[in-house]
């Protein structure tokens, strides 16, 4: 028997799906020019124009049912990835990007724990679009406390490009006691 629409059921079977989706064709962006959302360090403009310098900002999105943890150690924390989970938001920025573009934000994530995946991020008017982000390539390993250097620069990038004062909130109450 089929659960009814807006059952929990249907919504978990749809995100778990994707989850697998994003590992299994993490490379198939060949289309130009690409929109690549930015949720982690890369929102902080300086950052992203030393990554990938032909970056062009689009708009801010986020992407539904979608939840942003901290799985990936480094240095005096954790590094953010997102994944799948009803119920949550992911905030970020939009920007247009070519090929060479994707390759350097790739290689750079790469050192960083991440792999590209294509997921739909939705814009303020409610239109979804196919951006490429970056997500943990793996199993979690746990959960740390945020690095905060790197949550400093998501907070700029915030700042910067205007995010829902919520989510900017969000993450500067990672920086306090530091």
């Amino acid at each position: 028997m089929k659960p009814p629409f807006g059952s929990r059921a249907t919504p978990r079977r749809r995100l778990r799906v994707r989850s697998e989706q994003i590992q299994s064709r993490p490379h198939r962006f060949e289309e130009e020019p690409l929109l690549y959302f930015a949720y982690d360090a890369n929102i902080e403009p300086r950052q992203l124009k030393r990554v990938a310098p032909g970056a062009a900002f689009e708009f801010i999105a986020h992407l539904p049912e979608w939840k942003m943890t901290f799985p990936i150690r480094n240095g005096d924390g954790g590094l953010p990835s997102v994944h799948p989970e009803p119920g949550n938001t992911v905030w970020g920025a939009v920007f247009t990007i070519d090929g060479s573009d994707l390759e350097a934000l790739n290689e750079a994530e790469e050192t960083e724990g991440r792999i590209p995946a294509e997921v739909q991020a939705m814009d303020r008017e409610g239109k979804r679009h196919p951006v490429v982000t970056h997500v943990m390539g793996g199993s979690p390993n746990g959960e740390y406390d945020p690095e905060p250097a790197y949550i400093k620069k998501m907070v700029d990038g915030g700042r910067h490009w205007k995010l829902p004062a919520g989510w900017v909130m969000s993450l500067e109450e990672h920086l306090e006691g530091f």
